[in-house]
C-alpha cells in the first residue's frame, strides 16, 4: 500500500496538552510528526494550551492531526474547537469522542447494539471508599479517563473497599471484574485490521501500556477462530454505533474457560496510542501498512462534520 501523491500543504500535529496523559501524547505526537514528514507532509507540532486557537489561526494548517490523549483532547472538546474553526481534523468527531470517553454512556450504546459487556454502576468516590457498592471482584476506575489511569481492583470482600486517593474523580465507575486474556482490535475506516493478545504479568495498566517491556503483544492473536472473528466484528460494530471516524481500537477480556460467553467488550479508544510500543501501528504493520502510510491515511481521511 503506497503513500498517496496528494498531500496537504501543511499539517498541524496537536500533542501534549493538559491531561493526565500528557507525556504519552508528547511521544505519540512526535512519532506521528516524524512519520508525516517522511510521508512528505509539511508538519508543525503544537503543544496544545489555552492559546491553541490563536496558534492555529496563525499557522493556518490544511489539516489538524489530533495526537492528544485523555480529557480535552479526545472527549469532544478540541474536536468542537476545530469544527468551530472549520479546520479538517483526524479521528472521531465531537459526539463519538464524548460518547467513547464516557465509559458508562458508551456501555449504554453497546448494550442497545447487543454487544457483550459487564455490569457497572457510577458511585460517589467517598461511598466506594467505605463499602462494597457491588459484590467483589470488581474494578474501580474514572468514568472519563483513558489509558488505564487510576484503576483499582478489589478481588475479595475480605480485602475491604479500595482506599482511593483524593485525586480520583468525585464520581467513579465500579465495574464487575472480567477475568481472562486481554484482546484488542483496531478499526481503520470501515474495516477491522486484526486482533492482538496482550500478555502482561499483571493488570494491563498505564505502565504496561506505555513502558518498553511492559507487555508482550502477540499479533495476530493465537485464539480460536470464532473468538478472533467475534473481536473483529464487535470492534467494527462498536466503531459504527458510537459514530467513530478514522481509527479506533476496542479492548476485550476473554475468559477461555467460558468460550464465547467469556468474551466481553471493555471500551473503545477513539485516539489509540501511536508510540513505539502501541498496538494499532503494530496491527497496521501486520496487514501491510507502514507507520508513515498509516499516519498519512489519517491525514487524507481528515474532515470537518465528523
Amino acid at each position: 500500500m503506497g503513500i498517496s501523491s496528494r498531500k496537504p500543504r501543511k499539517v498541524a500535529v496537536l500533542l501534549g496538552g493538559p491531561s493526565s496523559e500528557r507525556e504519552v501524547s508528547l511521544s505519540t505526537g512526535q512519532e506521528c510528526a516524524a512519520a508525516l514528514r517522511e510521508a512528505g507532509c509539511d508538519v508543525v507540532e503544537i503543544d496544545a494550551d489555552l492559546d491553541l486557537a490563536a496558534r492555529l489561526m496563525d499557522i493556518k494548517p490544511d489539516v489538524v492531526f489530533n495526537a492528544l490523549h485523555g480529557r480535552w483532547g479526545e472527549d469532544g472538546c478540541v474536536q468542537g474547537l476545530l469544527e468551530w474553526m472549520h479546520l479538517p481534523y483526524t479521528h472521531s468527531g465531537v459526539l463519538a469522542s464524548a460518547l467513547a470517553m464516557d465509559k458508562q454512556k458508551s456501555k449504554e450504546v453497546y448494550r442497545a447494539a447487543g454487544l457483550p459487556i459487564v455490569e457497572s454502576v457510577l458511585a460517589p468516590r467517598e461511598v466506594v471508599k467505605t463499602r462494597h457498592v457491588i459484590a467483589p471482584p470488581y474494578v474501580v476506575k474514572p468514568n472519563n479517563e483513558g489509558s488505564s489511569v487510576g484503576i483499582y481492583i478489589v478481588q475479595d470482600a475480605a480485602n475491604g473497599p479500595p482506599q482511593l486517593p483524593d485525586d480520583m474523580p468525585e464520581t467513579v465507575m465500579v465495574e464487575t471484574y472480567a477475568p481472562g486474556r486481554e484482546l484488542t482490535a483496531t478499526v481503520l475506516g470501515e474495516r477491522a485490521l486484526t486482533v492482538t493478545d496482550i500478555i502482561t504479568d499483571g493488570w494491563y495498566d498505564y505502565h504496561a501500556k506505555y513502558a518498553a517491556g511492559g507487555s508482550r503483544h502477540v499479533v495476530p492473536a493465537e485464539v480460536p477462530q470464532e473468538i478472533f472473528d467475534a473481536c473483529m466484528q464487535y470492534a467494527l460494530r462498536a466503531h459504527e454505533v458510537l459514530g467513530c471516524r478514522g481509527m479506533s481500537r476496542t479492548d476485550f477480556r476473554w475468559d477461555e474457560a467460558r468460550g464465547m460467553e467469556g468474551l466481553v467488550l471493555l471500551e473503545t479508544n477513539t485516539q489509540p496510542g501511536m508510540t513505539p510500543t502501541s498496538l494499532s501501528p503494530e496491527q497496521a504493520q501486520v496487514v501491510g501498512m507502514s507507520f508513515p502510510e498509516l499516519c498519512n491515511w489519517l491525514v487524507e481521511d481528515a474532515s470537518c462534520d465528523r
